[in-house]
């Protein structure tokens, strides 16, 4: 499976910006595809997850300003992102196969794609 990300820059607090994320190869194989992004100096962090069949899920420091969306006829999974705060700032990653619960690995990542959020 590959996974390519796009949708990344540099916006102010407040602004909105949507990630995309294409999914190619075994695709039927991964149950999910998701996004987690990292922070300058911080761990990982998990953002969200989309099931093919259209559940979701969010970590609770997006949810409410972040959404994730899936176009299966695309293999390609969106993260809306609004109402942009300094601290959503950091290169966010485009995952696949994610594991349940609120702390999931994933078995196949994409390049990362920089968010920077200016106050």
């Amino acid at each position: 499976v590959q996974l390519q990300a796009s949708g990344g820059g540099m916006v102010q607090a407040g602004d909105s910006l949507r990630l995309s994320c294409a999914a190619s190869g075994d695709t039927l194989s991964i149950g999910n595809l998701g996004w987690f992004r990292q922070a300058p100096g911080k761990e990982e962090e998990f953002v969200a997850r989309i099931y093919w069949r259209g559940d979701t899920y969010l970590a609770d420091s997006v949810r409410g300003r972040f959404t994730i969306s899936l176009d299966s006829a695309k293999n390609t999974v969106y993260l809306q992102m609004n109402y942009l705060m300094p601290e959503d700032s950091g290169v966010y990653f485009c995952a696949a196969a994610l594991t349940p619960g609120v702390r999931p690995r994933a078995s196949y990542w994409g390049q990362g794609t920089l968010v920077t959020v200016s106050s």
